[in-house]
């Protein structure tokens, strides 16, 4: 199985996967998607509805060199023809498995998920200053 296809049921299993058109559909409207992947040989409905769900979300949309059957085997279903990445570096080492083997057509999607990536990260060390517990003492009127 291709690397890309097991990092999918890794995301999957991990809860960072959505999988079919409702689900990525609500991941993209409430902004938890990060990439949306199309099987190449999706519905032209299916495509034409995950690229509006994908704009509204802001989230980039790839379509991936998987029929729906390969992209439901690595998800455990029968057929998959669109899912949603809902984690940022999750999403870029897929997009960047994809960049290996075809870099011209998938190379600017993985850079720009690598750059948000790293973004993230640094955002999450930031929160992760210490934080002071507790209240203030009060002061004793004498």
């Amino acid at each position: 199985m291709d690397k890309s296809l097991a990092l999918l049921g890794l995301a999957l299993r991990a809860g960072r996967l959505e999988v079919g058109e409702d689900c990525v559909g609500s991941a993209c409207k409430y902004k938890k998607a990060r990439l949306v992947i199309l099987a190449q040989d999706a519905a032209a409905g299916s495509v034409r509805r995950a690229m509006l769900n994908a704009e509204a979300g802001q989230c980039l949309c790839l379509t991936a060199p998987f029929s729906k059957t390969e992209l439901g085997g690595a998800v455990g279903r029968e057929l998959c023809a669109v899912c949603a990445f809902t984690d940022t570096g999750l999403a870029g080492a897929f997009a960047g498995k994809l960049a290996e083997s075809d870099p011209e057509t998938f190379g600017p999607a993985a850079q720009r998920l690598k750059i948000k990536a790293e973004r993230a990260k640094a955002r999450r060390k930031k929160i992760k200053a210490p934080v002071t517990r507790g209240k203030p003492a009060k002061k004793k009127h004498i």
